[in-house]
């Protein structure tokens, strides 16, 4: 259990709902890195969540459906830096703008008609190219 994620004024991710994991980091780092678990899994319960609006939680789990493990958890890691407290921040702003971006509703999409210019536009090129490959066709001068 790890402290509350305050994402806006109206939603907060409960530190229940949060797990925080230190892990050995991958790349170089000479001795240190077999030695310090500076990277971090902060996993959240986006499964069994009722934090989250309905809809928001499904455009969550598409937004982020490369990070989701089999349980249906939401899994982000940070290695960036070579302390934990950071990765462990860093962590939690990468979460923080996927549920941000979740909670935004998309606008829907209104139909639109082409114009009556554009349609005359579009039916005049076709009909020059049409002219000019019947000009082109053999047996025209004859």
């Amino acid at each position: 259990m790890s402290e509350p994620l305050i994402i806006n004024d109206d939603v907060t991710l409960p530190g229940t709902e949060l797990t925080v994991r230190a892990v050995r980091s991958s790349g170089p780092g000479g001795q240190n890195v077999n030695k310090v678990a500076s990277k971090i899994e902060l996993r959240f319960a986006l499964s069994t969540s009722r934090v989250l609006p309905v809809d928001a939680a499904v455009r969550l789990r598409t937004l982020a459906r490369g990070r989701l493990d089999a349980a249906g958890d939401l899994v982000i890691t940070s290695q960036s830096h070579r302390e934990q407290p950071r990765n462990l921040e860093d962590a939690r702003a990468k979460l923080r703008e996927l549920v941000l971006a979740a909670l935004v509703r998309p606008r829907p999409r209104r139909p639109t008609r082409p114009s009556r210019g554009s349609r005359e536009r579009r039916l005049g090129a076709k009909a020059r190219t049409s002219e000019r490959k019947r000009d082109r066709r053999k047996g025209a001068d004859d």
